[in-house]
C-alpha cells in the first residue's frame, strides 16, 4: 500500500503525542517558537502575494482569496517536514492518548500552554523583525490590505470568530493527520496543501496565524489595541481551534479507530 491506513495514522499520532509529552521544556520552547515563526512566514508570504493584487481583487475577489490560500500552506509544510511544535496540531495529537488514559490531562495542558506561548513569541517576532522592520508592507497596496485583514478579524462577533476557529482547526488538524498517511515528502505536501488552502481562502480563524497578521498590522499603525486583538479575536479563535482540533479530529477518530 502506498499510504498508511487510518489505524496506522493513529499510531503515528500516539507517537507524536508521547514525544511531545516527554520532551524537555527547553526543547519544547524552541520547537514552538519555530512553529510560530514558520506559520508567520506563511502569513507574510500570503500578504506579499495577495496584497499586491488590488485590480484582480476588484474584478474577482475570489482569485485574491485563492492566491492567499495557495501560498500560506508553506508554513505548515515547514512545521510538519522540518519539525516544530504547533499548538493547533497538538489539540488533536493529545486527545487519543489522553482518552485512553496513557497521557494525563495535566501533561496535555502543560504542553498546550508552553507551546501556545512559544508560538505567540515566534509569530510576533516575525511580525516585528521581518515584516515591520524590513518595510515590506509600509507602502500601498500592502499596507491597506494588511490593515483591512486585521480590522476584519477584530470587528467580527465572538460567536463568528469562534465558529470560524472551529472550521480552521478542523481543517488544519486534518492536514497534519492526513500527512501521517504519506510515505514521502511530496505526499505530505499534497496532504497539507488542500485543507490549508481551503481554510485560508474561506476566511476561517487560525489563532497562531492571527498572532502574525494582527500584531503585524498593529506594528504598522492599525487602529487596534493589543487588548482588542486578544479579546475580540485571539480568545474566541483559540477556543474554536481547541474544539475543532480536539473534538472533530482527535476525539472522533479515536472513537472510531481506537475506543474499545
Amino acid at each position: 500500500m502506498s499510504y498508511f491506513t487510518s489505524k496506522e495514522i493513529l499510531a503515528g499520532v500516539y507517537d507524536a503525542a508521547f514525544k511531545r509529552s516527554n520532551s524537555p521544556v527547553s526543547k519544547t520552547i524552541v520547537l514552538s517558537f519555530l512553529a510560530g515563526a514558520y506559520i508567520a512566514f506563511g502569513g507574510l508570504l500570503s500578504i506579499s502575494i495577495a496584497g499586491g493584487m488590488p485590480e484582480i481583487a476588484a474584478q474577482n475577489p475570489g482569485l485574491q482569496k485563492l492566491a492567499m490560500g495557495a501560498v500560506f500552506p508553506m508554513g505548515l509544510m515547514l512545521v510538519v517536514i522540518a519539525g516544530a511544535d504547533l499548538f493547533t496540531g497538538n489539540t488533536a495529537y493529545f486527545i487519543p492518548p489522553v482518552a485512553s488514559g496513557k497521557i494525563s490531562v495535566k501533561a496535555m495542558f502543560k504542553n498546550w500552554g508552553i507551546v501556545y506561548l512559544g508560538n505567540f513569541i515566534g509569530s510576533v517576532f516575525v511580525a516585528w523583525a521581518l515584516a515591520y522592520h524590513t518595510g515590506i508592507f509600509q507602502s500601498e497596496p500592502w499596507l491597506g490590505f494588511l490593515h483591512g485583514i486585521a480590522d476584519y478579524k477584530t470587528s467580527a462577533t465572538f460567536t463568528s470568530v469562534f465558529a470560524k476557529g472551529i472550521g480552521a482547526n478542523w481543517l488544519v488538524t486534518l492536514a497534519v493527520w492526513t500527512a501521517f498517511a504519506a510515505r514521502d515528502i511530496p505526499g505530505k505536501i499534497m496532504a497539507i496543501w488542500f485543507p490549508i488552502m481551503a481554510f485560508v481562502a474561506m476566511g476561517f480563524e487560525h489563532s497562531v496565524a492571527n498572532m502574525f497578521y494582527i500584531p503585524a498590522a498593529i506594528f504598522h499603525g492599525a487602529d487596534i489595541t493589543w487588548g482588542e486583538f486578544i479579546t475580540s479575536n485571539l480568545i474566541p479563535a483559540t477556543l474554536g481551534n481547541i474544539v475543532g482540533g480536539s473534538f472533530f479530529t482527535g476525539t472522533l477518530y479515536w472513537f472510531v479507530y481506537d475506543k474499545e
